[in-house]
């Protein structure tokens, strides 16, 4: 062979191990090895002591028979005589066959590097892997195939009556009767998933890939679509699925772009919200991302800006509601819409107007502020509320109250917002004793939502604000390749992130991304450059095991005696509320908390 040619044919090698590389292809089922098994045996289950009496097997790829397998077993044991009628098999036949011992692994060696393939084929598979085990030997990772159930997916009875070997060897014309005998049965299923490949081939299954998530569910429309992922790369980042007028039907993220979009063509999305998408998309865009954060970051803000109708979450993040400790004489909470420049205190943001409701009752259940609207002077002269006359707050309408009294109240609610929850949490656990001591188990409930609502909501916010203070925090981690994420956050945003390449100087790499790295100015509020999300995002990213600080400007410390080290105490508890745990006990549980110490 001349150089030339040498170089040609080395070309050609890798071209050719690349195009089998892509997954999106797949193996086709034309250039797989199919191994067709079928047994005989003395019972119906090995676990009642039934053995094998007969094995029988073909081996088949591209339509061509590659070879047969056949053989008795002496199963040392008496053939039930029903049995003995229904295959032929008899004691006599079998009393100078080989054992198991010499039959099995000599058809494992014939099935080697094969798929297995039975009609029922957990009763076959079953009996083989039993009897392997049981001589000490571990039972290959063979791939199995099911003709019945893949049948049953296909075949209706139009055209054939049931799923049995017999009725489906008559739909699809095989030309061996199945007999009960194993190789008979073995060349019969052979017939039977040549008929199934081709009826298949109609759907749009060409792959083992596809054929083992082939579901009846999935449309042929939707297989038909599985193109739309051939051009998206094997990386992290986000896709975005869009109609024939180009408009943004779903956004997702992934580690694997081109493996998760194509999941969206098979039985293993199970949706119906997402089998309606699909039907609708004329296109898949994808954006490669250099780490799984940053895809999901990018997610976040995709989905807020093109707010697409099949994405159910994070749509609108700016549909949230606050609490305010406004910032004036006699102050008071309100829940408001939007962060303004007031020099006030903020805790949230509130997802849920509901959630963010039960928050401000157990603030006003714990300090005796006004809860009335509007602004009061210095020296107000209005007439005194209902609250006041149940002692529920200090009442300074009618001019009664200390100034001083009410400000160091609102400073002991300013630091439970801000650094600490052990008023709120001590006085509504003391309230909620008292209610189940007097079984008012559905009041108690009611507080115990309410300080939960709490709890999760300063613990939130503390941990948030203590990140977006920062003006730079630089972080890496090594990922399972062995190669460092580098990730640049600036007031709880993502302003970068890349990974060192190996053969780079780490310092002068992560200066450079520093460097073209997004500029970040602060805003108002406990998140004041991103959504709450994004920041919770980044957060957990800095919190996961093997996270190394690189560069931190300004200090990222929460409170030591901030509010998370009371979620233990009310995650255990709305565990306990959706275990099975009897009625009566759960209700105890339920009712009585004591703040952690």
């Amino acid at each position: 062979m001349t150089t030339a040619s040498a170089e040609d044919a080395a070309t050609t090698a890798t071209r050719w191990a690349n195009q089998m590389s892509f997954d999106e292809l797949g193996r086709r089922l034309r250039d797989l090895t199919f191994c067709v098994v079928d047994l005989e045996t003395t019972g119906a289950a090995f676990s009642q002591g039934s053995m094998i009496t007969e094995i029988g097997a073909v081996k088949v790829r591209g339509g061509e028979v590659l070879g047969e397998f056949q053989t008795l077993v002496n199963p040392h044991a008496e053939i039930p005589p029903f049995i003995a009628v229904l295959t032929g098999i008899t004691n006599a036949m079998v009393a100078g066959a080989p054992t198991i011992e010499s039959a099995l692994p000599a058809f494992l060696e014939f099935a080697h590097g094969s798929i297995l393939v039975a009609h029922n084929a957990p009763f076959d598979v079953g009996f083989l892997r039993h009897f392997t085990e049981a001589q000490g030997t571990r039972w290959p990772a063979f791939e199995v195939l099911d003709t019945a159930r893949l049948a049953r997916r296909v075949v209706t009875r139009d055209d054939a009556p049931n799923c049995k070997l017999s009725s489906l060897a008559i739909a699809f014309g095989s030309g061996t009767t199945p007999n009960h005998r194993a190789l008979a049965d073995a060349r019969a299923t052979v017939d039977v998933l040549h008929g199934l490949f081709e009826r298949l081939g109609s759907l749009g299954v060409h792959t083992i890939e596809e054929l083992q998530t082939f579901s009846s569910r999935v449309t042929s429309a939707q297989r038909k679509k599985r193109h739309l992922a051939e051009e998206l790369p094997h990386a992290p980042g986000v896709y975005l699925f869009r109609d024939d007028r180009k408009r943004v039907l779903y956004i997702g993220t992934s580690r694997d772009l081109r493996t998760r979009v194509r999941s969206y063509f098979t039985a293993s999305e199970t949706r119906s919200r997402m089998g309606e998408m699909v039907g609708l998309a004329a296109c898949v865009d994808g954006i490669e991302c250099a780490t799984p954060l940053e895809a999901e970051v990018r997610e976040l803000r995709l989905i807020a800006q093109y707010k697409p109708r099949y994405n159910r979450r994070s749509r609108f993040p700016e549909k949230v509601h606050w609490i305010k400790l406004t910032n004036e004489p006699w102050p008071r909470l309100s829940m408001v819409r939007t962060v303004l420049d007031d020099d006030a205190d903020y805790l949230g943001p509130f997802s849920s107007r509901k959630r963010a409701e039960k928050t401000l009752a157990a603030l006003h259940d714990t300090f005796p502020i006004r809860q009335c609207s509007g602004r009061l002077p210095l020296a107000p002269s209005r007439s005194a509320c209902v609250l006041a006359e149940m002692d529920r707050c200090l009442a300074p309408c009618d001019g009664s109250a200390d100034l001083d009294d009410y400000a160091a109240t609102v400073a002991v609610l300013r630091d439970n917002l801000l650094s600490r929850a052990d008023e709120v949490v001590e006085a509504i656990s003391r309230r909620m004793e008292v209610l189940s001591r007097e079984e008012r188990y559905e009041d108690a409930g009611v507080h115990r939502d309410r300080l939960a609502s709490f709890v999760r909501a300063a613990s939130r916010t503390q941990r948030l604000r203590a990140l977006t203070r920062c003006p730079e925090v630089v972080a890496a981690r090594r990922e399972d390749d062995g190669r460092w994420a580098v990730h640049v956050v600036r007031f709880g945003r993502l302003a970068a992130a890349g990974v060192i390449p190996s053969d780079a100087h780490a310092g002068t790499w992560v200066d450079s991304l520093r460097a073209s790295a997004e500029t970040v100015l602060p805003g108002l509020g406990p998140t004041p450059a991103a959504t709450a999300e994004e920041t919770e995002k980044v957060l957990r990213w800095l919190e996961s095991p093997g996270i190394r600080l690189v560069h931190v400007e300004g200090e990222w410390t929460c409170p030591v005696r901030g509010a998370s080290r009371h979620l233990a105490t009310h995650d255990a508890v709305e565990l306990s509320r959706t275990s099975l745990v009897p009625f009566d006990e759960r209700r105890s549980i339920t009712t009585v908390h004591r703040p952690a110490r």
